[in-house]
């Protein structure tokens, strides 16, 4: 059976960042995935970087094998300013329209506001109903975001849930090539080098050669 996948991200290039392996290894599969970005993502930087942005963003999930994404371009660091209720509104008509079966979102204790509100969002757009058509929420985490919280904020990121991306790490990589002026230098965290290197720690410890995390925040057999 395929399943119906939607990423529901902040800003372009989490959805990469956090599960592109994942992503690729879904539409290898066979299953059909959906990527939503919350925010602009460069608010701050000048009129001419949204297009720009979103040229790096339909590059990158072309690459994984995502469909074409959705761009909602909520101002960039200030979804606490837009209000909670109208990220809500956004999310719950695409989600009917879709339908999903599987859902990645951000970890409600990452240290970038907006990962969180859209975390927050998006348990919200998903309570659970009787209607529900989606079997798992999984959250993914960000380089350079999530391991740099504090617990005042919220639980660390403890993976519960580890997929094999040995088959599909170059193409994540790929993918991060089309954001490559959002990439640093290594050590920074948000490096291709150290990216590789959470690949390799996180298969690692399940036996695995490269993976992904995630924590499980909801899942339904039904």
């Amino acid at each position: 059976m395929t399943e119906r996948v939607l990423i529901v991200a902040a800003h372009a290039d989490d959805e990469a960042l956090g599960c592109g392996g994942t992503i690729a290894r879904h539409a290898d599969d066979g299953d059909s995935v959906e990527v939503l970005f919350l925010a602009d993502g460069v608010s701050s930087r000048g009129s001419g970087v949204l297009a720009a942005r979103h040229a790096s963003a339909e590059k990158a999930c072309k690459i994984l094998g995502a469909n074409v994404p959705v761009f909602f371009d909520f101002p960039d660091q200030r979804l606490d300013s837009a209000g909670l209720l109208p990220v809500v509104q956004t999310l719950e008509p695409v989600i009917a329209r879709i339908q999903p079966t599987i859902i990645y979102t951000h970890h409600g204790g990452d240290l970038n506001l907006d990962h969180r509100i859209v975390h927050q969002a998006v348990m919200t757009a998903l309570r659970p109903m009787p209607a529900s058509t989606y079997k798992a929420i999984y959250a993914f985490e960000v380089a350079s975001s999530t391991e740099w919280a504090s617990s005042a904020i919220g639980e660390a990121f403890r993976p519960d849930r580890f997929v094999s991306i040995e088959s599909t790490i170059e193409r994540k990589i790929e993918a991060l090539q089309a954001y490559d002026q959002e990439m640093r230098d290594f050590p920074h965290a948000r490096s291709y080098a150290a990216l590789r290197a959470l690949a390799t720690l996180r298969g690692a410890s399940v036996g695995l050669v490269a993976a992904e995390g995630f924590v499980t925040l909801r899942s339904v057999v039904r």
